[in-house]
């Protein structure tokens, strides 16, 4: 438990190139300013393209790929992992996912020998406690890390199976093609958990029915509680236990009255599909993409595009609409720093997958190489630890 806080600790202090590019057969990607990216690469049953840009002062949205074995076994099963993780009031859950959720995954799949919604389920479950562990150590020195989250859409192909998880608000959005029309239809396969929803808000009254304050519309924005979007997190613990909705945790977290039973929860959605020969790529994104361009007009882009440098041109579209929303050029919006960027946009964080049908059913039982890519973001200065924002939504 000690090593690992340590380790949690000493994560906050290395430069940030150290953590979010892994080595492996087919890692890194490029920096140019506040745009990390990775053009194109190969994972387990065809290719994939990577991009994210920076608004937040410290970057609050990590992502990853993993390809090749999924369980601590050389037996396998093989396959394709991709992990999205949009933080929020800081850092450091989307960091501790990011550096725990796979591994997780990994060592749940050896003990039950196989892939299924249960061993996810448990992986999340670990993660969550792994996180809450964290809190508990920490909070008599930094009490408000009760109040930093993330979202977490995961995804794994295996053997023409995808498994989608999701808390929060991040999405999956698969590209199939019609054979008739030649048309390529955008099919969203995650589901969401922000209190926008009015489905999410119904959900909320029905699990806290003694609670009529449980959403709240505030700034014209649904709340949970007043204080955040989303109704599923790993972390945001001041929601969770009611131990740590109290003093010296700020004012503005803490609620009127203490909560009896936890508020947001840990546990994902998931949902299981058969890969068809027509599915041709999934893409997968932080709400910073999809709260400036729909399902269809994404997937219209990844289609009439080229595969490299996808993700980037993804990126550069939601960019260009941000600014169009502010009536500025995208030229100057690329010019303002991250901090004050996160006025105009939020962190966006895409990975675009192409599925080769002629991988995709056999992909559980192929042996190749590791492949790990991890995101990255604009350094830290050395000995400095991520302070907290004073939001807390996402």
């Amino acid at each position: 438990m000690l090593s690992g806080l340590m380790n949690f600790l000493r994560s906050c202090f290395r430069p940030r190139s150290d953590r979010y590019v892994h080595a492996g057969s087919d890692s890194g990607g490029r920096q140019d300013g506040l745009l990390w990216y990775k053009d194109l690469g190969q994972h387990l049953v065809g290719e994939f393209s990577m991009a994210v840009v920076q608004a937040n002062a410290l970057i609050e949205d990590h992502s990853q790929i993993e390809s090749g074995c999924l369980s601590l076994h050389e037996s396998g099963p093989y396959g394709t992992f991709v992990g999205i993780y949009d933080g929020h009031g800081g850092p450091e859950t989307s960091r501790y996912v990011v550096d725990n959720l796979f591994q997780h995954l990994k060592m749940s799949t050896s003990e039950n020998q196989s892939l299924s919604v249960d061993v996810i389920r448990k992986a999340y479950q670990a993660t969550e406690e792994g996180f809450l562990s964290i809190v508990t150590q920490l909070w008599p020195t930094r009490p408000q890390i009760a109040a930093v989250g993330s979202c977490c859409l995961t995804s794994i192909i295996s053997g023409g199976t995808l498994y989608i998880a999701n808390l929060g608000d991040s999405r999956a959005v698969l590209g199939r093609a019609v054979k008739a029309t030649g048309e390529v239809l955008a099919i969203q396969l995650s589901t969401e958990h922000n209190a926008c929803i009015e489905s999410i808000r119904q959900e909320l009254h029905s699990t806290h029915p003694d609670d009529p304050h449980i959403v709240v519309l505030k700034h014209n924005v649904w709340r949970v509680k007043g204080l955040i979007q989303i109704s599923r997190s790993i972390g945001d613990v001041y929601l969770k236990k009611p131990e740590f909705n109290r003093e010296p945790l700020y004012a503005k977290f803490r609620l009127r009255e203490p909560f009896k039973r936890p508020i947001l929860s840990a546990d994902p959605s998931i949902s299981v599909h058969q890969l068809q020969s027509h599915d041709q790529f999934i893409i997968f994104a932080s709400d910073g993409l999809w709260e400036h361009i729909g399902n269809q007009e994404a997937v219209d882009i990844v289609q009439n595009h080229p595969r490299n440098g996808i993700a980037r041109r993804l990126v550069k579209a939601a960019l260009q609409e941000a600014a169009k929303k502010r009536e500025m050029r995208y030229s100057d919006l690329k010019k303002i720093d991250r901090g004050v960027r996160r006025h105009f946009h939020d962190d966006i964080t895409v990975i675009v997958v192409f599925l080769d049908s002629n991988l995709v059913s056999r992909a559980s039982l192929i042996k190749s190489p590791n492949v790990s890519v991890r995101a990255g973001g604009v350094n830290l200065r050395p000995n400095t630890l991520a302070p907290y924002c004073a939001n807390g939504t996402t």
